[in-house]
């Protein structure tokens, strides 16, 4: 909602209040007859009296007309009010308003979820960026509606005062009727009492020529009378119809200022309360996804922290293990002394095992050489002939 929407708003909070908390005057009840009157209105009663006179039609028939003409006045406003006022559009707005604000989803309100496998494959925005965009636009249509509303509620406030005036004057209408009936009652009661009494002793003293005119006339002041009492009863009616159009006129006031309540409310406290909302979730969001950063940062931390002792621990242990062992290993200068003792052992064995053999060949060489010798020895004694020597 736009600064001045939201200041317009708050501005005509008061004016609302000032509307919907103003009682109106409440109408008189029964009609107090001219002896029960304070002396003001018992004055104005016996002005109104002076209108009537008996002897002249047009006077009983026009008694209270001036009050009857200020009806048909209030009438012709109150059906142009009617004519001319439409509270659709008002409420119109207010469920498109409300329909706006609840088409924005929670699930959009979510802006924690995942993407789907769809949303990655299409190269959708994140839920941050897609929410912040459809905020922006449901944000244009708040304002739009916003505005509509902003001018319905100063259109129902003028009818308001209007509908104030209007239940004022059908008051003073009401009380005017009242004023009329009270002296109508009381000019008949005048009549009854004293003006035709005093026409029927009129017409009993008078001569025997003139009884047939002053009977006429005594039939003619009845007559009056009678029109009179016919024209009270006529201000009577006029007076329930007026009595029934006010709570009518209170009842349309009603429904304007609940109505107007209803715009003030939504203007002042339901959009600014959802965009609060809705600043609150992108807030919260950020700090999701600054507190997600801060802790992938501190995993890490601790990894390399984690990381780097167990490297230290490898490196010491192979440190130390170099540093404790020997410059000959144990293992190995006995195995090198095992291989010695072998070596010497297998060199006097083959030395052994040379002399004997050198022993054998000296011996089967001595043989042989013998054999020689005693087959040339034969070879010879053959050759001279001479036996061979013994």
């Amino acid at each position: 909602m736009s600064t001045t929407i939201r200041e317009d708003a708050a501005k005509a909070l008061a004016e609302v209040e000032a509307v919907t908390t103003a009682l109106l005057p409440v109408p008189a009840g029964e009609i107090v007859p001219l002896d029960a009157s304070p002396a003001d209105r018992a004055a104005e009663i016996r002005q109104r009296m002076q209108e009537v006179d008996l002897t002249n039609t047009q006077s009983i028939i026009s008694f209270g007309s001036a009050a009857q003409a200020e009806l048909q006045v209030i009438s012709q406003d109150m059906l142009a009010g009617v004519k001319n006022k439409d509270v659709g559009p008002a409420g119109d707005a207010l469920r498109e308003i409300v329909t706006t604000i609840r088409g924005f989803s929670s699930e959009e309100l979510d802006l924690g979820r995942e993407r789907s496998w769809w949303d990655k494959l299409t190269g959708q925005a994140a839920p941050i960026a897609k929410f912040v965009a459809r905020y922006e636009e449901v944000q244009g249509q708040i304002d739009r509606i916003t505005e509509n509303l902003l001018k319905h509620e100063h259109a129902l406030l003028k009818d308001i005062k209007a509908l104030d005036l209007l239940y004022e004057k059908t008051l003073r209408f009401y009380d005017e009727l009242a004023l009329y009936i009270a002296a109508g009652e009381a000019k008949l009661a005048e009549t009854d009492q004293t003006t035709i009494p005093a026409k029927e002793a009129e017409v009993a003293a008078a001569p025997e020529a003139d009884q047939v005119k002053r009977a006429q006339e005594l039939r003619d002041l009845r007559a009056a009378r009678d029109d009179l009492e016919r024209r009270v009863h006529d201000l009577k009616l006029t007076r329930q119809v007026t009595m029934q159009s006010l709570p009518s006129i209170r009842l349309v006031q009603e429904n304007d200022k609940s109505l107007v309540t209803k715009i003030n409310s939504t203007l002042v406290n339901t959009v600014p309360l959802w965009e609060t909302q809705l600043a609150q979730a992108v807030t919260i969001q950020r700090s999701r996804e600054a507190a997600e950063a801060v802790r992938e940062a501190n995993d890490l931390t601790n990894e390399l922290l984690k990381s780097n002792a167990e490297n230290l621990q490898q490196a010491n242990r192979v440190v130390r293990e170099e540093m404790e062992r020997g410059v000959f290993d144990i293992e190995s200068v006995r195995a090198a002394n095992e291989t010695l003792i072998a070596t010497i052992e297998e060199s006097l064995r083959i030395a052994d095992e040379g002399k004997a053999r050198r022993a054998t060949a000296e011996t089967e060489l001595k043989k042989m050489e013998g054999d020689l010798r005693d087959t040339l020895s034969a070879a010879r004694a053959r050759t001279t002939g001479g036996p061979p020597a013994p």
